[in-house]
């Protein structure tokens, strides 16, 4: 028994070794790091991005520097409120003000209080969302959790399938290991030929986060309460809360969390980002194709 608890120990002393190890390999490819690019590549980052690859060095410096391009050009981080209060008037998309068991925090999503039909402004909002739910993860914590209430659902509220394809790039490519869990809650019947067209995209290892509830599955339904309180949880995904969305008090909250973003990241005094050959600029999805293994 002992010899196997040291074994054990070992075990796990040299993974954290080979990962310590794989997190100062990549930290010294990538060049160009200073101001927020410097700030964003914590260890924690490189990990996720070295985990999203399979610890594969290369690959995840691939990755990175397309990250760091797109931030350089699309600036979420500069990304305030008034912006895209619009597109969250009917609460569509917001952070709960309560955490998972695992004291993650959680975006709400209802894509039946769809009220705009821009697929920009609709992917800015949801990014401004990711980027707030980063910077209120506790400390040593590095994935959120989705609820998703279909309640309102119908095919004029859905968002186009191009549209979700470059919510997944975003996501998978440019916030790895963020998505901790989804809970989709309820869906219609309609709702599956969309789930369909838009799993195609969807990495394997993504795929598996997305879970499926309904009330009459007891399996799933308890999936959901071991990882939420069932007196935080909304009435909608199966709770004893009362989902209620106020636009004012949520305003004034993003309004509070934009002096702390500003504040994080400071002035942007750098030029675009470049890698060794040069190449810069925004990254846009692609065309369908294959996915490469990539967890979210």
């Amino acid at each position: 028994m002992f010899l196997l608890r040291r074994q054990t120990q070992n075990q796990q002393e040299n993974g954290s070794s080979y990962q310590d190890a794989k997190v100062a390999e990549l930290r010294a490819a990538i060049v160009n790091l200073s101001g927020r690019r410097l700030k964003y590549c914590t260890d924690a980052c490189l990990r996720r991005y070295l985990e999203a690859r399979n610890w594969n060095v290369d690959k995840a410096k691939k990755m990175l520097e397309e990250t760091l391009k797109w931030r350089s050009t699309y600036k979420p981080e500069e990304i305030r409120w008034a912006e895209v209060a619009h597109e969250g008037e009917t609460g569509k998309v917001s952070r709960a003000n309560f955490h998972d068991r695992l004291g993650r925090p959680v975006l709400i999503m209802r894509p039946g209080m769809q009220n705009t039909a821009s697929p920009e402004n609709n992917i800015r909002h949801l990014v401004y969302l990711l980027e707030n739910a980063v910077l209120n993860l506790s400390e040593g914590q590095e994935q959120m959790s989705w609820l998703i209430d279909f309640t309102g659902f119908s095919l004029g509220t859905n968002i186009p399938i191009k549209t979700a394809r470059d919510i997944i790039h975003i996501l998978q490519n440019h916030y790895p290991e963020r998505l901790a869990i989804a809970f989709l809650y309820n869906p219609p019947r309609i709702f599956q030929a969309f789930w369909k067209a838009i799993k195609y995209f969807l990495d394997p290892k993504t795929a598996q986060k997305v879970k499926f509830v309904y009330p009459n599955n007891k399996d799933s339904v308890e999936l959901m309460k071991s990882l939420f309180d069932i007196d935080n949880l909304p009435s909608e995904f199966g709770g004893k809360a009362t989902l209620k969305y106020d636009h004012e008090e949520f305003s004034q909250l993003m309004v509070e969390d934009d002096v702390k973003t500003a504040k994080l990241w400071g002035p942007d005094d750098e030029k675009p980002f470049t890698t060794k050959t040069g190449h810069s600029g925004a990254e846009v999805a692609p065309e369908p194709v294959p996915v490469e293994t990539v967890v979210s």
